[in-house]
């Protein structure tokens, strides 16, 4: 049974529809991908999904209830938690500090019991930030910057990880490390939706794989088909295999796979129309959509 249902949701943004009549569900114990095209409308999805964006119409169900009108806070409550393309840590404060702070937020939304430094140096050390623990989130390099950001969601011990190009500022090294961890969290049992460019990632540790192009879902299945599928090789490149003698276009116009910037993607429904994403944005660094 899926845990997370998302059920024809539009969005509309004045004239642009930036979801467009989406649906897809997630599993628990899986992996699951959502990719696409800049503009294609996944972080808009992101955000109807954990209730800053209130959809035109459609639904979300959350362990079989429906959550479309529920706050934020009511949805974190039940399980939800959620990284931001742009990192949210608190740049004054400490690697350790941040998970704190988070613990402290979350025990008091859900109940928690007390748990101790030693608790939270164990969840740095399965993250992989343990070495910058007294340091200031601020000071450390993206990529751990990331990690931090898994960390303070773990925290909350969510079913459901919704999580916003993870693997930006990571090597390569880093990012093997960062799917094995993920699929280690799904044989717990946790359900993890990803919007990522970073193919290779997303074929590797997927179980399914949504692709959105202009806010609709083009194609859904497992990686290996996803990768032959020409409405994916279309959107992606502006043509496909099945385009008998056409010839390829001199210049990809649309690819998530071309950075803007340090760190930043082009995406004008997601992000806005050039987004650079900093070493560590503050708290009130929320996205406009």
């Amino acid at each position: 049974m899926a845990l997370l249902e998302v059920d024809d949701v539009v969005v509309q943004f004045g004239g642009v529809t930036a979801v467009d009549h989406a649906s897809f569900a997630v599993e628990p114990g899986r992996i699951t991908g959502l990719i696409g095209p800049n503009g294609a409308g996944k972080t808009t999805c992101f955000n109807v999904i954990t209730g800053l964006q209130k959809p035109t119409r459609g639904h979300v169900r959350f362990a079989d209830k429906d959550i479309t009108s529920l706050s934020v806070h009511r949805r974190s409550r039940r399980g939800m938690a959620r990284t931001f393309q742009r990192l949210e840590a608190f740049g004054s404060l400490t690697v350790r500090e941040n998970v704190k702070v988070a613990l402290d937020i979350h025990r008091g939304l859900k109940g928690l019991v007390q748990r101790s430094a030693t608790d939270i140096d164990a969840l740095l050390e399965r993250v992989g930030v343990a070495a910058y623990a007294d340091e200031r989130a601020d000071a450390i390099p993206t990529g751990a910057a990331r990690l931090l950001e898994l960390a303070r969601c773990l925290a909350g011990d969510p079913q459901l990880l919704l999580l916003d190009e993870p693997s930006s500022g990571l090597d390569e090294s880093e990012t093997d490390a960062f799917g094995e961890l993920l699929q280690e969290l799904t044989r717990e049992g946790r359900a993890i939706l990803m919007v990522e460019h970073d193919m290779d990632l997303v074929m590797g540790v997927c179980d399914e794989i949504h692709v959105l192009d202009f806010g609709k879902v083009i194609a859904s299945g497992r990686p290996a088909e996803i990768r032959t599928n020409p409405a994916v090789q279309k959107a992606y490149l502006g043509y496909s295999d099945d385009d008998a003698g056409a010839e390829a276009p001199a210049e990809q116009t649309r690819t998530d796979l071309a950075p803007v910037g340090a760190g930043g993607y082009a995406d004008p429904y997601d992000e806005g129309a050039t987004t650079v994403i900093p070493a560590v944005g503050g708290p009130g660094d929320q996205e406009t959509r």
